[in-house]
Parts: C-alpha cells; sequence; structure tokens
C-alpha cells in the first residue's frame, strides 16, 4: 500500500501551524526543505505531515504530470506480451 498525499497547503495558517507542530512532537513530519523557506504543507493519509520548499501549485501540476506518466507507463505494461 503506498501513502497518498490528503491535501497540499499553504503553511501560514494558525491551524497548519499548529498541526505541523504537532507532527514534529510526535515524530510525523518529514521537513525536505533543505533550509529553504516552507512554502507548502503536504498532508499524507498515515498522518504525516511533509514540509516542502515548492509552492502547492507546482506540486498540483507535478502530481496531475505524475499520474498521466503512471498510466501512461501501466497502459504500456498491460500492452507488452508476456515472455
Amino acid at each position: 500500500m503506498t501513502n497518498r498525499i490528503v491535501a497540499v497547503v499553504a503553511p501560514e495558517s494558525a491551524p497548519i501551524k499548529r498541526l505541523v507542530s504537532e507532527a514534529r512532537e510526535t515524530k510525523k513530519a518529514i521537513d525536505v526543505t533543505f533550509g529553504r523557506r516552507t512554502r507548502s504543507v503536504l498532508i499524507m493519509d498515515d498522518g504525516h505531515v511533509i514540509l516542502s520548499s515548492v509552492s502547492p501549485e507546482t506540486i498540483a501540476l507535478r502530481a496531475v504530470d505524475i499520474d498521466a506518466l503512471l498510466a501512461k507507463a501501466e497502459k504500456l505494461r498491460d500492452n507488452q506480451p508476456s515472455d
């Protein structure tokens, strides 16, 4: 089973700041900003919170690209003859 993104939000609101703080306390926060400013917070279905320096809009665009690539790869895999 793979983890899924439930939401991608900006980090400025008080509820999101509390969510990030709680995630850090429970060791469920994953910081992938590499020292840059946090521009988005990804909330995963398993309760993990990912801090990213990429904007929510860019993440949404990349997610669409990834979904399209995965669909294309799955279609190619299904059409290959088995050995």
